[in-house]
């Protein structure tokens, strides 16, 4: 290597920078394959319930990550019972996240928040009470981005401590990360190192699978597949259940593999009000609901008092909000919508 060559790298590595904000979880790679070594991966029935898995599988304190895209494919019979069941003090992967965001929200269920989408509903427009909580200081946050948070989950499923980009270096979201700054070994230039993020619990809504939990996904998958890999806990809950036969008979349409998940949880129309693509469109009037009572905070914990924790499961909840006619009428307008 030439002295200048030598100077000029000498010089970026005292140049280098962090981000200001907090790691919430631990990145270290070898930490996480130590819990993974003690994770069953036997071909066995993983058949549960909504409150039995949150009960016994999440705890106060954990991280937590939720899969699907925006208000498409959210599980979010699993997030109700999170609120219902009072947990706190958790992490937040906000990744593409709105209704999901929404609801733990109005439950507080969270104290700390990785952020890339929050608040906006997208077209629909922002939580009032996500921005009211946000803002209360009761939440620490560190910025990233919708790509970054995708890649620290593919860090976690690779089993890597991070990965290397360039995405967010010179921005504010960069300052106001946990990301690092560091120098490619071959070339000297500069990267973000993007920590692995290993959530405690994920869980994740499917279009169906088996009583092991191998899974088929139709539509967006976004970062799922990783999310499956990277967490040390995984629930599936599925619009229905199928023969292992089936999934046999095309293998390679298995888009979530039996060993990584841990529950398995029949829950049909288990996206409402958000949108299960090729099944059932979103309760657009419902969702309006939602932002109009969260203007009012009193409004908004009757509204909670009566949807959520006034229910004693996700499908009291369905019928409180037309129940089986009304699912056949959503039904209906995903299926007129053009190449479905």
């Amino acid at each position: 290597m030439s002295t200048t060559l030598k100077e000029n790298i000498e010089q970026k590595e005292n140049a280098l920078i962090s981000g200001q904000n907090d790691l919430f979880t631990n990145p270290d790679a070898d930490a996480a394959r130590q819990f993974f070594r003690t994770k069953s991966r036997a071909l066995k029935p993983k058949l549960s319930t909504v409150q039995e898995v949150v009960k016994t599988m999440l705890n106060d304190g954990d991280y937590i990550a939720i899969g699907g895209f925006g208000a498409n494919r959210i599980p979010t019979a699993i997030i109700h019972e999170i609120v219902r069941q009072g947990k706190k003090r958790l992490g937040f992967a906000g990744h593409t996240s709105t209704h999901d965001f929404q609801i733990l929200c109005a439950g507080e269920c969270f104290d700390r928040c990785d952020v890339a989408y929050i608040i906006g509903l997208e077209a629909r427009g922002l939580s009032p009470n996500a921005r009211r909580y946000i803002e209360s200081g009761k939440v620490k946050l560190t910025e990233w981005t919708n790509a970054t948070l995708s890649w620290r989950l593919k860090a976690a499923a690779m089993g890597l401590s991070f990965l290397p980009a360039r995405n967010i270096l010179g921005t504010n979201t960069f300052q106001y990360s946990a990301a690092k700054e560091i120098l490619c070994p071959f070339t000297g230039q500069k990267y973000a190192a993007f920590p692995a993020l290993f959530p405690d619990f994920a869980a994740i809504h499917v279009h169906e699978c088996d009583v092991y939990g191998n899974a088929h996904v139709y539509g967006a998958s976004v970062s799922d597949q990783d999310l499956a890999k990277a967490s040390k806990r995984v629930v599936l809950t599925t619009e229905r259940l199928i023969s292992t036969e089936k999934i046999r008979q095309n293998p390679e349409a298995t888009f979530i593999p039996f060993w990584c998940v841990d529950a398995v949880i029949e829950v049909p129309y288990g996206s409402y009000p958000g949108n299960m693509p090729y099944e059932y469109f979103s309760d657009e009037e419902h969702l309006r609901e939602w932002l109009k009572v969260e203007k009012d905070p009193e409004e908004l914990k009757k509204f909670i008092d009566r949807q959520i924790l006034g229910t004693k499961d996700f499908y009291e909840y369905l019928e409180l909000n037309g129940g089986i006619e009304k699912m056949k009428k959503l039904r209906a307008a995903e299926l007129l919508i053009p190449g479905r």
